[in-house]
This record gives structure tokens, sequence and C-alpha cells, in this order.
């Protein structure tokens, strides 16, 4: 396959996501000599990857899910559509380079660094149903809240500035699943056993979520990262406090089980990823490969400039 043309091949063309510019310029953005920029790039795109693909999922329901639940799933797909933007941006910026779409829209699956549940087919195709959405956006948004809390503290400004200011909205997040949880477990013996069904489907996935990647060890171990092989327990105890509400079967939050790499973040996904990244990617290399410009999105006046704002 020959290389993609960037975007900047159409100097007439401003290059700009649907989201706008984020709104970090005030924030320290040399990169520590301490800090291998690869390395730092390389996990930036991790949890980028995270959450452009959990967004793309999310936004594949459409109206299906009713006209309220609908917006919600877009509202959570759009906040993680920013956080996936801020940090591409930074990912490129650490090496030099300018042009994040190549990161969004122009690699190949195995070259996608995210954890294998956010790109599973849960639903609304034939992979899935709502409830095991919901189990999947649960064990997720508990896990990535974790993580930024963590983050929050990081040594590098840009990713230590926008894990603080996601985790409001994060928790929002969690909350969403975690109500839909509770409200399908207390609904009888049909909503309490799909439930339980959407659970034990995605349970298998949740041990990778604590297998650290060395790129991800070595970074928290000099104070730019997480090392994730650490959150077990929290994790667990934030699962805890869901399923102690909700009347239904669940998974054993102290056993994850063992997961042995390579995984999501070495590249190696799900026969699912290819399909995903077909749907996501393939308006912008049509326009691309017909030798013209896309056309430029309209701006989303509710833009994630507003999400990023203090508090």
């Amino acid at each position: 396959m020959n290389s993609p043309r960037a975007l900047s091949d159409w100097p007439q063309v401003q290059q700009q996501w649907v989201l706008g510019a984020p709104v970090l310029s005030t924030v320290d953005r040399s990169v520590p000599a301490e800090v291998d920029p690869a390395e730092l790039a390389l996990y930036c795109t991790m949890l980028g990857d995270d959450a452009l693909v959990l967004s793309h999922r999310l936004t594949e329901w459409g109206m299906r899910a009713g006209l309220e639940e609908s917006a919600a799933l877009g509202e959570i797909a759009h906040d993680l559509l920013g956080q996936a933007r801020v940090l591409y941006g930074r990912a490129v910026e650490v090496r030099g380079e300018q042009d994040e779409d190549l990161l969004a829209y122009h690699r190949e699956p195995a070259e996608f660094r995210n954890v294998r549940l956010a790109e599973v087919d849960c639903g609304p195709g034939p992979g899935g149903d709502f409830p095991t959405t919901v189990a999947r956006l649960l064990l997720f948004t508990t896990w990535r809240l974790v993580v930024f809390e963590e983050l929050a503290t990081c040594r590098d400004a840009v990713l230590g500035t926008l894990a603080a200011r996601s985790l409001h909205r994060l928790a929002e997040h969690r909350n969403h699943a975690a109500q839909w949880v509770i409200k399908l477990g207390d609904h009888g013996p049909n909503g309490s056993q799909l439930m339980s069904a959407g659970l034990e489907r995605v349970w298998p996935l949740a041990a990778e979520l604590f297998v650290s990647h060395p790129v991800e060890a070595r970074l928290a171990d000099a104070g730019y990262g997480v090392d994730t092989s650490r959150l077990r327990a929290r994790v667990g105890q934030g699962l805890d406090e869901v399923f102690s509400i909700a009347r239904l079967q669940h998974p054993d939050t102290t056993e994850f089980g063992e997961f042995v790499r390579p995984g999501g973040r070495d590249g190696a996904h799900t026969e699912s990823m290819e399909f995903l990244l077909a749907d996501m990617q393939y308006l912008v290399r049509a326009g691309l490969a017909s030798g013209q410009p896309p056309k430029k999105p309209q701006q989303d006046e509710r833009s994630f400039r507003n999400a990023m704002e203090d508090e």
C-alpha cells in the first residue's frame, strides 16, 4: 500500500479537527531532558488510541438506544474524542511533527496501541447488545478514572493538566454506566440476566488493563506515566461500589485473571479492529485517495475547548 498523503500536501487547506485546537496553550510544553521523546510520544498515543477507539464504538449506537441515551453516549464519545485530540497533539509535538490526523486516520490495525476492551464489538452489532455496551463502559471508565487520577500528578505538564481537567467528566461517565448497571440489575429477572451476561462477556478482557507495557512502566518509574499493574485494588473497589447496589450476579472483582502479552499495547488486536478502522477511516482515506482535499467539517460550537477550561 502506498503511503498516504498528509493533509499538509494541500497548503490551501487548514488542518483542523472538528473539535478545534486544544486549549492548553499556557501549559509548559517542553520535553524534559530525562525522558525519551519516542517513549513519551508512544505513551500519549496509547492513551489517545484508547479514547479514540472507544469513542467510535459508542457513536455506532446512533439513535438505536433512544433519544435520551443516544445523547448521553454521544456526550461520552465527544469527551473521549477530545481527550484523543489533545493526546495525539502531544504525541506529534514531542516527536517534532505536526499532523496528528496521520495518527487517527492513516495507521493500520497493528500500529494502534489501544487496549482491546475499547475495540471489541459490544453492540449494536452482532457482537453484543446494550447491557454489554454498558458493562464495557463501566469497566473502562472505572479503570480510566483511576489511571487519570494517578496521571494528574504526572511530571509532564500537558498530560498532568489534561488528566486533572478530565477527572470530573470521567467520573460522570463512570456514574452514568453505573446507574445503568444498577437499573438493569434491578429490572426483573430478564434485565438482571442480560446485565450479568454482559459483564461475563467483557470480563475476560479486564486482565489486560493491569498489564503494563514496558514503556508505561519506565515512564511511571520516572514520574511521567502510570503503572497500571498497581491499580487492581482501586479499580476493583470502584466496581464493588456498583455491584454491591446492583442486584445481579457479577464477576469476582478480586480476580481479574491473568493476561500474557502481546496485547493491544503491542499492536495485537482482535479481528474486530480491522472492521472498526475501515469504518472510521474510510471517508478521510477516500478523500486523499481521490487527490482532492477532504471537505472541512463545520465547527462544533460546543467544542472541547469548553471542557478543557478550568472548573
